[in-house]
């Protein structure tokens, strides 16, 4: 058996697109519908209560274009509105699980950073979830609500010295306690690693959550035998909630896409 519905991947603008890229890396054959909520980025800096609405709104959003999995990429919604998926009628992957494992076991130390929107430091669901699995290990926090909108901007060039003092700030307290290895805990700040990894070293292990993710991915649709058979060529979908030429224009970058992207503008408070 083969389920050819395409994979349904939402975030709060466009730092889902490297999850979205990881995903397209790992599994090509698969058809791809992505939203995001540019019209209300960024969702790290809101209320609990909101975020939980937005996400089940960007979750019928995708419904509708009958997916057979849904991907919260985006690490506030993963941390704060993950008890979402018990109504959904479609499997439900976040970013957060498979980043901690991955870092718990990049670790050498166990001193842990993470560096996310205010919402994620503040359900504490890194911090929780590492220390679970490695009850001795030394995580360091911190808040970065500045980093995505930076990237939205297309502020992310290394040589930049805003972008670089900027970056340097938040990283101040992983520097002072020695972690060497860094969860980016939301999915715009892969999009700065050169940065990140020029502030911190070559020696800290940054963990990109888009890459784990997709593994994830990829074993739940094969435990459901719900891979794309590759009958035909596959299909990328993309949907915003505001103007679609900036995200258009940073997509393909972020993408690496050559062809003409499909993106279309939708009002979300109409689905």
């Amino acid at each position: 058996m083969s389920d050819n519905r395409a994979i349904g991947i939402f975030d709060s603008g466009l730092g889902g697109l490297t999850v979205a890229k990881e995903i397209v890396k790992l599994l090509p054959e698969e058809n791809i519908v992505y939203f995001g909520d540019t019209g209300r980025v960024p969702y790290g800096t809101r209320s609990h209560d909101t975020i939980k609405k937005y996400a089940a709104q960007d979750e019928r959003f995708l419904l509708s274009k009958d997916v057979k999995i849904i991907v919260a990429a985006c690490g506030t919604v993963s941390s704060v509105a993950g008890e979402n998926e018990k109504s959904l009628p479609v499997p439900f992957v976040e970013v957060v699980s498979h980043s901690v494992r991955a870092a718990v076991k990049a670790t050498k130390n166990k001193k842990i950073g993470v560096l996310a929107t205010p919402a994620t430091i503040k359900s504490g669901s890194h911090k929780r979830q590492i220390l679970e699995i490695m009850p001795d290990a030394v995580v360091v926090e911190n808040s970065a609500n500045l980093l995505v909108p930076l990237v939205e901007a297309g502020w992310i060039d290394e040589k930049d010295s805003v972008v670089l003092e900027t970056v340097r700030r938040y990283l101040e307290p992983m520097k002072e306690q020695g972690v060497d290895t860094l969860i980016l805990g939301c999915t715009h700040f892969p999009v700065l690693a050169p940065v990140i990894s020029k502030v911190l070293g070559e020696g800290v292990t940054l963990i990109n959550m888009g890459a784990s993710t997709a593994y994830a991915v990829k074993e739940l649709l094969e435990k459901n035998d719900a891979l794309n058979d590759g009958c035909k060529a596959p299909e990328k979908l993309f949907f915003v909630s505001d103007k679609t030429q900036t995200f258009k224009e940073t997509a393909a970058v972020l993408l690496g896409e050559r062809e003409e992207l499909i993106i279309e503008q939708v009002d979300i408070n109409r689905v």
